[in-house]
């Protein structure tokens, strides 16, 4: 069993909370992203700052945190490949159960998919990171964009054509080139 380390910035300890339900706990703390924080086009580079804003609350089950995250995203335009920066905020709300009683939940039968997405605490502690993730990552867009009418590249030459609005080339259809090279001689003939 791998065990949490309390050095972690996104493990958290809750001794001071105890386990008397009703009692609350505010924190704020500012986190380094962890490795492979968001998708293949966009992300929250590691190390990166995220702002946490949580409300810790003693519950009979657990402890049940309510959050919000807030954090930039770097990546690309999926139309120019330009830069692109974008705040992204994620909230969430997950409930960490005492060790005992999530493995009384299991004996009088939970089932496995409730199981499977069970968080608990770890003695007092709990790890953030999978929850944080739960909430960022799909927050993030699929296919960012530089900005809502970005034109992208020209399919010709690769050219930015938000640079260069009025940019284009003269295509000629291949089954029209013959018909293009009789009206090219026929210009010739009369100069």
């Amino acid at each position: 069993m791998n065990h949490l380390d309390p050095r972690s910035p996104l493990v958290f300890d809750t001794k001071s909370l105890g386990r008397r339900p009703g009692s609350m706990e505010r924190l704020q703390r500012t986190v380094e992203a962890p490795a492979d924080f968001g998708t293949d086009v966009i992300g929250v580079p590691q190390g990166a700052p995220i702002e946490l804003d949580l409300r810790l609350e003693s519950v009979v089950e657990g402890v049940l945190v309510t959050g919000s995250a807030r954090a930039t995203a770097t990546g690309a335009c999926v139309r120019c490949l330009e830069p692109v920066d974008l705040e992204v905020d994620g909230v969430f709300q997950e409930l960490f159960a005492y060790a005992d009683r999530a493995a009384h939940h299991r004996e009088v039968g939970a089932d496995d998919a409730e199981t499977e997405e069970e968080h608990t605490l770890e003695g007092d502690l709990f790890d953030l990171e999978p929850v944080l993730r739960d909430a960022v990552v799909p927050s993030l867009p699929f296919q960012p964009v530089c900005q809502d009418d970005c034109p992208g590249l020209c399919s010709e030459c690769g050219a930015r054509l938000a640079d260069d609005p009025e940019h284009h080339h003269e295509v000629i259809d291949p089954r029209w080139a013959a018909l293009q090279a009789l009206t090219t001689d026929t210009e010739e003939k009369r100069n």
